[in-house]
């Protein structure tokens, strides 16, 4: 535990990077508590402006904007991990930044990421830095195939990835992903996905929530469901405590999210996002306190809240694409809550989320 935190008043300004979905309901859970928001964010749509107090659309990079930016809030944090370090350094030189910038750098380079979570006594999958296509070849031999090779750096949600089937893919799935710095990582034999969704407030303490049980389609979350299978339970215990052991050895400040897979030896990490993050979309009605709101009392030095169901089973889908349309429908169903982020409908996109709630 650290010393004791001042907390940051009502009427105080959060400054958010970034215009998307996540930022959106960072600004109506900081609006709940008394706090204005200004988003910076370079989008030509960005929906977090429209819950924001104030917007800004510019580069991350001028200077300029960011002594502004900077001047007008008395905290700083981002919705999304791939944004360049630089900017968020020169922000934690006039500001608190939250979570730091050494989250968000372990959490944008997946070798460095595997490594700091090996270290600290995670289990990970097999893999294997990859620089050119002699190291690929190499690193199939050593670990095998099938395998994904996945992009160091602005990977999520499928993308960034690509699957070898044999070793006839090598040289195909080089050229897919533009020959960039990668791993190779062999796949696990895994029952069910699920995530630690957990908040470090900055006297270090910590709260997180009952872990959902995730389901992905075409490399998308489609659904997280609670209570979990009796297969993830098992292994909840394990996979929170290296998720605090992430936490509190970076010093995080806010949500940090970790993604598991139900391995036959235990949990294996997949990932960490150093924010709030789509598999705790439940909790804005599942849970006491959404990890919205938590995300704000922690980096603002407030009391974390309450992670326990408000419900017996909770269930979030994703409305992907063209599924956004059936939302007028979805409010007809009992216990039916629909989130839509003011987005452009496109294929293969987030356009909101339902959570459903059985009593």
């Amino acid at each position: 535990m650290t010393g004791a935190v001042t907390p940051l008043p009502p009427g105080s300004t959060i400054g958010i990077l970034g215009g998307g979905q996540l930022g959106r309901m960072l600004g109506i859970a900081a609006a709940q508590l008394g706090y204005n928001t200004r988003v910076l964010a370079p989008d030509e749509e960005a929906v977090a402006a429209q819950t924001a107090s104030s917007f800004t659309r510019a580069d991350y990079h001028s200077r300029i904007v960011l002594d502004d930016f900077a001047a007008s809030s008395d905290v700083i944090t981002y919705e999304f991990e791939n944004i360049a370090l630089e900017p968020i350094h020169y922000l934690a030189t006039k500001l608190p930044v939250h979570p730091s910038p050494a989250s968000l750098a372990t959490a944008q380079d997946r070798a460095v990421e595997k490594s700091y979570v090996g270290d600290l006594g995670g289990r990970t999958a097999p893999w294997r830095l990859v620089t050119s296509i002699d190291e690929l070849r190499a690193a199939a031999a050593s670990i095998g195939v099938p395998a994904i090779l996945k992009t160091l750096r602005m990977g999520y949600d499928g993308k960034g990835q690509v699957r070898l089937t044999t070793s006839a893919d090598i040289d195909a799935a080089w050229e897919a992903i533009g020959g960039r710095p990668a791993i190779l990582e062999g796949f696990v034999d895994f029952s069910h996905e699920f995530s630690i969704i957990l908040a470090r407030g900055q006297d270090g303490s910590m709260v997180s929530y009952p872990p959902p049980w995730n389901e992905h389609v075409d490399g998308i979350l489609a659904r997280s469901s609670l209570p979990a299978p009796p297969e993830i339970a098992r292994q909840w215990g394990e996979a929170a405590a290296l998720t605090g052991r992430i936490a509190d050895q970076l010093g995080h400040v806010g949500v940090l999210a970790c993604e598991f897979f139900v391995g036959v030896d235990g949990p294996v990490f997949n990932e960490m996002a150093p924010r709030v993050h789509n598999s705790g979309h439940w909790t804005i009605e599942g849970a006491v306190t959404s990890q919205f709101e938590n995300h704000i009392r922690a980096i603002c030095g407030l009391p974390l809240g309450d992670t326990g169901l408000t419900a017996r089973r909770v269930e979030m889908t994703n409305l992907i694409g063209d599924d956004a349309n059936a939302a007028l429908a979805i409010l007809a169903e009992r216990d039916s809550h629909v989130h839509l982020y003011g987005k452009t409908v496109r294929e293969g996109r987030k356009m909101g989320h339902v959570t459903r709630l059985l009593r």
